[in-house]
């Protein structure tokens, strides 16, 4: 009987610890992140310097998310997002960007068909070698794959915080970069095929982050330029705006991911919670960039409401919380040496 006894606590403990072990799986919570990674050596901040952030007009900011989904649908390889292209190519152009694209062809495995993609990339002092990157994805996905009733999935949407609020931030920032006084170079970035999905159990996902990945990386030797760091955007609108920490920018650019929010936390932006990590790891276009050597970190809103549902339309978005990110972006782009 005492043998007996004393074997019943180790179970109950073994049962606890099981159940702990559990739970963490279910919810997806990471109770112990690993230790943060660290951007490449020539990446730094000046905490010293004087910057401000920029007078972000969060009504012109979501007048361009309403002209961006008055387009329609704007998957990649269609007219809606051949006028996506037309229409940020005008407004950059004019604002005095140096506008390129990245072309190239992508076959989806679940298709076959091959699609012409492209990147659009936006250079800010573009004669600058050491440059940082703000990018996001503009194409939006073929289904509405959230919908609980699938003969919804085929009905058009417009995506307008997944797909197009990186979009509408990058417009209005555009409008104070020629006057921000920075030590690198800025590239937007508008990243094509992230979300060219028909089949999620086969097709591949990142296409045109992968494809600049691999460009730059390839390019590298030549010197013309070096990547020191990039923030993605992805779902930075939502009403009910919350960003903590993703996982996977922690485990890769975790001196970036520290930076950042430390900026978040001086402008007293509240929807960044620095002190929250994400409840998984997020696979999205910044894992293609650290793939190839450019430390980049993740500002998502995964728990938005409205994620590939017919209700993300603009109303369901807050020109507010754009303004507050663009803020603290403003602020870092200022203090990387």
């Amino acid at each position: 009987m005492a043998r007996y006894l004393g074997f019943v606590p180790l179970l109950l403990i073994a049962a606890l610890v099981g159940w702990l072990l559990l739970s963490d799986v279910l919810t997806g919570a990471n109770r112990k992140p690993p230790e943060p990674g660290a951007p490449a050596e020539k990446y730094a901040v000046d905490w010293d310097a004087k910057a401000e952030p920029v007078a972000f007009d969060a009504k012109r900011a979501m007048g361009y998310l309403k002209d961006v989904c008055e387009i329609g649908p704007r998957m990649s390889g269609t007219e809606g997002m051949k006028k996506q292209q037309e229409l940020l190519e005008k407004h950059f152009t004019k604002l005095g960007g140096k506008v390129t694209y990245q072309k190239f062809k992508a076959t989806q495995r679940s298709t076959r068909r091959p699609v012409e993609m492209a990147n659009l990339v936006v250079a800010w002092k573009p004669d600058e070698k050491r440059r940082v990157i703000l990018c996001t994805h503009y194409d939006t996905r073929p289904i509405a794959d959230q919908e609980p009733d699938r003969d919804d999935w085929r009905k058009p949407f417009l995506s307008a915080n997944d797909g197009g609020s990186g979009v509408a931030l990058l417009m209005e920032l555009a409008h104070h970069m020629n006057k921000l006084p920075t030590n690198v170079g800025v590239d937007f970035v508008f990243f094509d095929g992230e979300e060219y999905i028909f089949d999620s159990s086969v097709d591949q996902y990142f296409f045109g982050s992968e494809h600049f990945g691999e460009e730059y990386s390839a390019n590298r030797k030549k010197g013309d330029k070096v990547y020191l760091a990039a923030i993605l955007l992805d779902m930075i609108a939502g009403k009910d705006l919350r960003l903590p920490v993703e996982q996977n920018s922690w485990r890769d650019a975790g001196k970036l991911v520290e930076d950042v929010y430390k900026v978040a936390d001086q402008l007293k932006a509240t929807a960044f919670d620095g002190k929250e990590f994400s409840k998984t790891p997020v696979e999205d276009d910044h894992i293609m960039l650290n793939k190839n050597g450019i430390p980049a970190i993740d500002l998502i809103d995964f728990d938005y409401k409205h994620w590939h549902r017919l209700t993300d339309v603009p109303d369901s978005c807050s020109g507010d919380n754009m303004a507050q990110v663009a803020r603290v972006l403003s602020v870092w782009l200022q203090r990387v040496k």
